[in-house]
């Protein structure tokens, strides 16, 4: 299969800009989906989530399509809230107070976190082309700090750079965080396909 061009199924500009970053030295043109996109994500793991994703956006464009599903999964919340971070609560606001409400409430005292994300690139015919999975330990915090990031960023805590997911810059980020582990498990991957 030619891969010189790949779309993004995401609509999330936050991870675009990450992953557009990370492939920018691959001679690969990586493309947004365009229009109207919100799959349904009813899939039971990352994995079936990030396939329902990369397959519906290599049918729309007859292209390879690569997309993510990723999330935070809290020990004290018994892995919540896993595949359903993203539809926790409304807005990434609403998202972290309810987290950190609940850990705060929970009977368990650990805060120990991992955001976990299944990478997918799908043919147009609906192939898994490759797969990969990038996880990143941390733990919650009480109140959010940073602006660089989303989504739960601001109150995941990362002892090795002191610092929250939502402080370090993107090069940062890229090499530690879930997604740029299972991205570079993927570049691999492509690289050796050019």
């Amino acid at each position: 299969m030619d891969m010189k061009k790949i779309v993004l199924a995401t609509k999330n500009k936050g991870k675009v800009k990450e992953i557009q970053q990370v492939l920018k030295d691959l001679n690969i043109e990586v493309i947004e989906i365009e229009g109207e996109f919100s799959p349904e994500e009813n899939g039971a793991t990352f994995n079936e989530n990030a396939y329902i994703k990369a397959y519906e956006a290599a049918k729309l464009t007859s292209l390879p399509a690569l997309a993510d599903d990723s999330g935070l999964e809290v020990d004290a919340l018994d892995g919540r809230p896993g595949i359903h971070s993203s539809r926790y609560a409304n807005t990434d606001k609403e998202r972290i107070e309810k987290l950190v409400k609940e850990v705060s409430e929970s009977s368990k005292k650990e805060k120990s976190a991992r955001f976990k994300c299944e990478m997918v690139l799908a043919s147009p015919a609906g192939k898994t082309l490759y797969s990969s999975t990038g996880t990143c330990e941390g733990e919650i915090i009480d109140k959010p700090s940073g602006t660089n990031g989303f989504g739960y960023d601001p109150v995941f805590y990362i002892k090795e750079f002191n610092a929250t997911m939502a402080e370090l810059n993107l090069d940062q980020k890229n090499k530690i965080s879930h997604r740029g582990k299972a991205l570079k498990t993927m570049v691999n991957w492509l690289k050796s396909q050019i």
